[in-house]
């Protein structure tokens, strides 16, 4: 027996994408003069937060695929936002880090990107905020919940 489909507006991957999409418009806002992609955004929020990380932690914690980070981290170091060196001990690893010109992209968006959060946080109340990304790490595969 076939089971009907829920209606799209209960649909909970076109509910993510809509959703990631209303979350995203502001951020995408505040990055537009910085010539920077939301993804590398992501890649030096990471490096800001956890400093130096090898390649695939970094891909890991910035949620993006090994090939994207890859492409990701040419372009960031072009523009000297960040370092890449070979591991001491095992030559095979790259270590990534955020330089001081990366570190002020992210310093100069710091009190907007803060803001960001707090509209997110007084649309959704504290505890629907908190509740939401419970409930989102749950779907998450990678997640220790």
């Amino acid at each position: 027996m076939t089971h009907p489909l829920p209606s799209t507006s209960r649909s909970l991957p076109i509910a993510l994408i809509r959703a990631r999409e209303g979350v995203m418009a502001p951020i995408r806002e505040m990055l537009s003069e910085t010539g920077i992609t939301e993804q590398q955004w992501r890649v030096l929020r990471v490096l800001a937060e956890h400093g130096s990380l090898d390649t695939s932690t970094l891909a890991d914690r910035a949620s993006l695929l090994f090939p994207s980070l890859t492409r990701i981290a040419t372009t960031l170091r072009n523009k000297g936002l960040i370092t890449q060196t070979r591991d001491e001990v095992d030559r095979r690893r790259q270590l990534i880090e955020i330089t001081e010109a990366g570190q002020k992209i992210i310093d100069d968006r710091a009190d907007q990107a803060a803001q960001i959060v707090a509209d997110f946080r007084a649309a959704l109340g504290d505890d629907n905020y908190e509740t939401l990304l419970d409930l989102l790490a749950q779907l998450d595969p990678g997640s220790s919940n």
